[in-house]
């Protein structure tokens, strides 16, 4: 189900109705306001829902759930106070299947694994850190990936995704030596020029919360002579 829609904001939306809506992000788009000041998706989203159901005052928009700054993909937020919850539920509780795209240079020993490790989250750094074996404050960290296509010089690899910690999908495939292009902080050896890394969040599978009819959200990744090849 892909249904594709623009604002004066140029916002990509995915699926709306009256409980939830869901829009593809833009690498370097913030999900919700932080100490940057720049204008966030959520007021993005706000403003779209007023232009096209023609709402006077105040839009009711809850966030559900992130995605990192120079990350794009699938953001679900909800429209409906009886869909926050429940969607908040169904994040926390694992009911909702998450599946990444990345892009990473070097090739990963195995074709397919899954890999398990305890990450250690450093705040003033914003960065978290793989381990092994579990260390103090550290959380379990687990997902599959498999490389779905060889590009020129890089690996398409697609991620499931059975934890959702911090900086999970970068942390655990730099731990293997498979770096997102890009992702200096992980990693990489030059950054991308508009700042973005080569991680996508691809598609979502879960029931709808109001409806219980089953969804899948597949969204396109950015327009770029790399991401253009993954297709």
């Amino acid at each position: 189900m892909l249904k594709t829609l623009s604002n004066k904001n140029n916002l990509q939306v995915l699926y709306d109705d009256n409980h939830i809506i869901i829009v593809n992000k833009r690498p370097g788009d913030i999900v919700q306001g932080d100490k940057t000041g720049d204008k966030p998706l959520s007021e993005v989203v706000k403003e779209y829902i007023a232009e096209k159901y023609n709402k006077p005052g105040a839009v009711y928009l809850g966030v559900v759930h992130r995605l990192d700054r120079p990350t794009s993909g699938i953001v679900v937020f909800a429209r409906t106070s009886k869909a926050l919850p429940r969607l908040n539920t169904m994040f926390a509780e694992k009911e909702v299947q998450k599946t990444y795209w990345a892009v990473v240079k070097n090739k990963p020993l195995l074709e397919s694994d899954t890999l398990t490790h305890w990450l250690k989250r450093n705040p003033k750094q914003n960065k978290s850190y793989a381990n092994i074996n579990e260390v103090p404050d550290s959380k379990k960290a687990i997902l599959d990936y498999k490389m779905i296509k060889k590009l020129d010089r890089y690996y398409l690899l697609e991620i499931d995704l059975h934890t959702g910690r911090h900086h999970q999908i970068r942390s655990q495939l730099s731990s293997i030596g498979s770096f997102i292009k890009g992702d200096l902080k992980y990693g990489a050896n030059r950054s991308n020029k508009d700042g973005s890394i080569h991680l996508h969040a691809r598609k979502l599978n879960f029931i709808h919360p109001v409806k219980k009819e089953p969804l899948t959200i597949i969204a396109p990744p950015p327009s770029d002579a790399i991401w253009d090849d993954c297709n």
